[in-house]
């Protein structure tokens, strides 16, 4: 049987699921500047691979001790096997925000595009993901379309201008 997509979540379920999409929000700006960066140096394409790679795993890590060590400041324990698998179901974006970096990348290792091409192609890819982020989450609000398209226009402004910072900049 279907799930009712306006269904509510129980709270901590809903509070993981939240959790993990700003996660994953977060992970998508900042993989944004990475790729726009990276499309302004000299890197090659296995460079660039490795940084995107090495981006996602170290703020994959960074979050995780974040976690734990709140988890401990918190409840003055380590946390348990249950509440490690939400940490990881939580920072779990973290590292699939290198996927679509990382094809385009193939891509232009590949010779199908240019470098360049392949890591503007992943900065435009993430500030479209924003947009419809932003789009589904007023539509889910029950705000109507126009308020849904503001919502989603303003989540992609967000990472339109992060990538306009980083290419203005030169790094």
């Amino acid at each position: 049987m279907a799930q009712d997509p306006q269904a509510t979540l129980p709270e901590a379920e809903a509070g993981a699921v939240a959790d993990r999409f700003k996660e994953r929000v977060y992970a998508t700006i900042t993989m944004i500047a990475v790729v726009v960066g990276l499309s302004v140096s000299e890197a090659d394409a296995t460079g660039a691979a490795l940084t995107v790679l090495t981006t996602a795993v170290g703020l994959w890590l960074a979050a995780l001790v974040a976690d734990l060590q709140a988890h401990r400041m918190a409840h003055r324990r380590f946390a348990t096997g249950r509440e490690w698998r939400r940490m990881v179901y939580v920072s779990g974006p973290l590292l699939s925000c290198a996927v679509g970096p990382a094809v385009t990348i193939a891509l232009a290792a590949l010779d199908v595009m240019s470098l360049t091409a392949a890591l503007r192609t992943a900065a435009g890819v993430g500030i479209a993901s924003l947009f419809a982020w932003g789009l589904l989450g007023g539509l889910r609000m029950g705000g109507g379309t126009a308020l849904a398209l503001l919502a989603g226009l303003a989540d992609a402004v967000i990472g339109l201008a992060v990538a306009l910072v980083k290419a203005t900049a030169g790094h």
